[in-house]
């Protein structure tokens, strides 16, 4: 079973998943460098898609040992650059490239959809109060975050609905109960395409 902790920056998910995820946890974590989609958005793309897949394959990897692992942010995190575009931070050209190299990653198998999804949503005034209480953690993207918000939920409110009982909206006082791995549709690329359409277009 591979859960996914999803939500903005300050929303608790990292606390939760460090409470939570002790010995099964996928960290959230980044290359550096980045690699810069301005300067080549198709490279860009399947560097990102190389980097996720790793953390897709460190899930696997704790799923087949322990049986479960939890991933603070989706190791597929294709729903950052759609979120971007949805809000006029970047051009459609970045979404279509990193969609087309997932999508060969979905092919591949080195990509999938998780078996549950926990979503936290929060109330940006909330969001606020536990960034500043936070003085270990240097957040330079908040603001960022918070316009990301609204979009990241239209993403999981579309896998709810292409894949339904996967995403619960909260996090819970206590790690789901193990069951068995979502096989049916893991690496399904009928339903990726499925669920891909129905995500909303962008009036940028």
């Amino acid at each position: 079973m591979i859960i996914v902790v999803e939500g903005i920056s300050a929303s608790g998910k990292t606390t939760w998943c460090q409470k939570h995820g002790e010995g099964i946890l996928v960290e959230e974590r980044y290359p550096v460098p980045r690699p810069d989609r301005n300067a080549d958005p198709m490279k860009a793309a399947n560097a990102w898609t190389d980097w996720n897949a790793r953390r897709w394959a460190q899930a696997l990897e704790l799923e087949g040992r322990q049986g479960i692992a939890v991933c603070d942010t989706d190791p597929l995190k294709l729903h950052f650059v759609w979120s971007l575009w949805q809000i006029g931070e970047a051009p459609e050209e970045h979404w279509l490239h990193q969609l087309e190299a997932t999508r060969k990653a979905f092919l591949k198998r080195v990509l999938g959809f998780a078996d549950l999804y926990l979503v936290q949503r929060i109330d940006p005034s909330i969001a606020f109060q536990q960034r500043d209480a936070d003085k270990e953690r240097h957040r330079p993207n908040f603001d960022l975050h918070l316009r990301l918000q609204n979009s990241l939920h239209a993403w999981y409110e579309a896998i709810s609905k292409t894949t339904p009982a996967t995403v619960k909206w909260a996090l819970p006082s206590e790690l789901p109960l193990l069951v068995s791995s979502v096989t049916d549709h893991r690496y399904d690329v009928a339903v990726f395409d499925r669920f891909v359409a129905s995500l909303p277009r962008s009036s940028h």
